[in-house]
């Protein structure tokens, strides 16, 4: 039971982290928590929803096709909602975060309706290694967030872009002055993150129903899992999210599911308390 429910909580855990290392990305360059994650991947898993189930693609074609339509989404929804207010400073940015993530869930709700819906994929049976159950679709979604943190790192330390975006979020006066555009930066920036809700949303639409509040129920331990690994970590959101998923499925065995989500608000109250830039942030420097 206690092998089991740790695996259950792995697997939760990485379905966590392509939510997560989108908030790090976005709040280390834009510096704001963009509380409308939960509802963009709702909407990507719909997306993917309609060119499977509706259009009848298979669901890797739909999968792709909807993390590129959610990054593109998202350079608009920049260029609408977040744009003119970002001279305003971040709480702004996070207050319309919120709106906008209302509106995009209750455009899913307006179209799909509140009935719980799935993708079409073709049935397998589970099996079984060392006595723990597993499915093909926790393997998929273990090597998906996997191959998406390593690409993050590549993308970050070894190509232009992802140095540009590290001076960008490092010290965007002195990145300007060095030739960084830093609005091409920036668009980059929410189409990578665009692209990582889309797979998450992907990923959580594999795991359970697809409903209009499938993104936002996750919300809380997402942000649990990058303020752990510390905002601005690619690896540490990775770390983050499996430690907050092992941690939820473990606290079953004591207490009744319901109340797993105290476990993502203890640890932010935790890690806030004593080691506010996360397991592998840097610290804070007081000016």
């Amino acid at each position: 039971m206690i092998v089991q429910t740790f695996f259950n909580g792995i697997v939760t855990g990485v379905i966590m982290t392509l939510p997560a290392l989108a908030v790090t990305l976005l709040f280390g360059v834009l510096k704001f928590p963009n509380f409308a994650v939960g509802a963009m991947m709702t909407i990507a898993a719909y997306m993917a929803f309609a060119f499977n189930a509706q259009l009848g693609w298979p669901l890797l074609a739909a999968a792709v096709a909807a993390a590129l339509a959610m990054g593109l989404l998202c350079i608009g929804i920049d260029q609408l909602a977040f744009r003119p207010l970002r001279e305003r400073g971040g709480i702004t940015l996070m207050v319309a975060s919120l709106g906008l993530g209302l509106v995009l869930e209750n455009i899913a709700r307006f179209a799909y309706g509140n009935s719980a819906r799935s993708f079409v994929t073709e049935l397998a049976r589970p099996f079984r290694v060392a006595d723990v159950r597993m499915n093909y679709e926790q393997m998929i979604t273990i090597a998906t967030a996997t191959a998406a943190m390593l690409i993050m790192w590549f993308l970050l330390t070894k190509r232009p872009i992802g140095r540009a975006m590290r001076a960008v979020a490092d010290n965007p006066s002195l990145a300007l002055v060095r030739g960084i555009e830093s609005a091409l930066v920036i668009r980059w920036t929410w189409f990578i993150a665009g692209c990582l809700l889309g797979v998450g949303g992907v990923l959580i639409g594999m795991d359970r129903a697809l409903e209009p509040p499938m993104g936002s129920n996750y919300l809380i331990s997402v942000f649990a899992a990058a303020i752990l690994g510390g905002l601005g970590s690619p690896l540490g959101a990775y770390v983050g999210a499996v430690l907050i998923g092992v941690a939820s499925e473990l606290s079953t065995l004591v207490v009744a599911p319901n109340y797993r989500i105290g476990v993502p608000l203890c640890a932010i109250a935790v890690i806030l308390v004593f080691r506010p830039q996360g397991l592998f942030g840097q610290p804070y420097i007081k000016k």
